[in-house]
């Protein structure tokens, strides 16, 4: 969900980039050691300084920075970002990261990790608030790795930056989402903590308590479910335009730790509006893993970012299915982190993966309408149709304007940013239509 670089880089700032960046004095490549721990079962993160580097004049413009981390062995990891002091401050200018491969000891190619810090909770909103929030980037799935190097520009002073240019208080995050679950597809479990319990009982009536999964339910047997929501009686004419009720996997079924997030669940009054995002983590991924992503996001937004829990409210993989993002209960109106400006009465949707140039999968777009066409539902939201929000300020629409957006929206939309990727952006006509139509509009 992040931007593309900003165009006031130019040229220079990418061709430097390109170039090897000196290492600090006395810092040397790691050499390869194939040979790799055994990951930590519950997640763990390591924070790295950056460090400044030196850059070819001629290459860098003059009011430009450049930070970075020499070659270097650690622990096991599999998701990295950058955060920064300040998440007021955005980082202007471009990052990248290679990893050296676990099971090869080989260093992959450099890769970019998308800076702009455009998924963000409101200003003034309880994320915020806790005085814990960072800057970050998107955070770039890597696979198992043992070894990261790390280099980073940036062009100019925005906002709140050092006169150098950079974020002040830049940090490679390496994160360790730790292993799965011990049973694979588990249908509930007995023995649960206060806080599993609590993310599991908002949504018990759908599913047993710690259930892995939500199952999906026929449209007739939704329409009926949503009639006692509603109080409509089962009145034929009464009953709410809605579409049958998604495969939705839990929190408990990738493994979520309930312990990083913060205690009280955070709604707001209803939900008018779905924001789809791509994670701008990287396509490099088999839906096998997607638990693991997801823990590392997690771990990611919690402990690095600062933010009270899980970002985004829904994630879909390529394959198709849906997961249980921020904690409160799929079928409430939860208050996300997605789009700065309005998190109010929307939820967030990311498609994992990043759709600026790749074609995003069938199933994807399918599973985004699907599960759109039933939660817009249980709120009497039509797919097809227009919403006005108040925008709680960003960089496309300040504070208090009122900003009428198609009911499914790009985060584009609410935000000067490339997410969800042109070609996923490119998706959401067909999306609105399939959600309108499973909904029996």
């Amino acid at each position: 969900m992040r931007a593309l670089l900003a165009s006031s880089i130019g040229v220079a700032c990418t061709a430097a980039l390109a170039l090897p960046l000196a290492l600090p004095s006395g810092a040397t490549a790691a050499h390869p050691n194939p040979a790799a721990p055994t990951p930590q079962v519950s997640g763990s993160t390591q924070s790295l300084p950056l460090e400044p580097l030196k850059t070819s004049a001629r290459a860098v413009p003059r009011r430009s920075a450049a930070a970075g981390l020499a070659a270097r062995d650690v622990k096991p990891f599999s998701l990295v970002g950058i955060v920064w002091d300040d998440a007021a401050t955005e980082f202007h200018g471009r990052a990248q990261v290679r990893t050296r491969n676990a099971g090869t000891g080989k260093w992959s190619p450099w890769q970019d990790i998308q800076t702009h810090n455009d998924d963000l909770p409101d200003p003034g909103s309880p994320d915020r608030r806790s005085g814990r929030a960072r800057g970050s980037t998107a955070p770039l799935w890597v696979g198992d790795s043992i070894g990261v190097q790390v280099r980073a520009l940036a062009e100019g002073s925005h906002g709140r930056t050092s006169p150098g240019g950079l974020p002040r208080g830049l940090r490679i995050e390496l994160v360790n989402p730790g292993d799965d679950p011990e049973d694979e597809n588990p249908k509930s479990r007995t023995s649960l903590s206060p806080e599993e319990s609590a993310s599991s009982a908002v949504n018990a009536e759908f599913a047993p308590l710690g259930a892995a999964e939500i199952t999906a339910l026929g449209k007739e047997a939704t329409a009926a479910e949503a009639d006692e929501v509603t109080g409509s009686g089962g009145s034929a004419a009464a009953r709410p335009y809605i579409g049958p009720r998604p495969r939705i996997v839990t929190r408990a079924g990738w493994g979520a730790d309930e312990k990083l997030r913060e205690r009280q669940f955070l709604y707001t009054k209803t939900v008018k509006a779905a924001f789809v995002h791509h994670s701008a983590t990287g396509n490099n991924y088999t839906c096998r893993q997607v638990p693991s992503i997801l823990r590392g996001i997690y771990r990611f937004h919690v402990k690095s970012s600062g933010w009270r829990d899980f970002g985004y409210n829904f994630v879909v993989d390529k394959c198709g299915t849906i997961y249980e993002g921020r904690a409160g209960g799929v079928a409430r109106p939860v208050m996300g982190a997605h789009t700065l400006g309005f998190n109010t009465n929307s939820m967030g949707i990311a498609v994992l993966g990043t759709y600026s140039r790749s074609e995003p999968p069938t199933a994807a777009v399918g599973a985004v309408a699907r599960l759109t066409a039933w939660k817009l539902g249980l709120f009497g939201i039509n797919p097809r149709g227009k919403v006005t929000l108040v925008s709680g300020g960003s960089n496309k629409y300040r504070k208090g304007a009122n900003v009428q957006l198609n009911v499914i929206s790009g985060h584009r939309d609410g935000f000067v940013t490339d997410c969800p990727g042109a070609r996923l952006y490119g998706k959401l006509g067909a999306a609105r239509w399939s959600s309108a139509k499973l909904q029996g509009r």
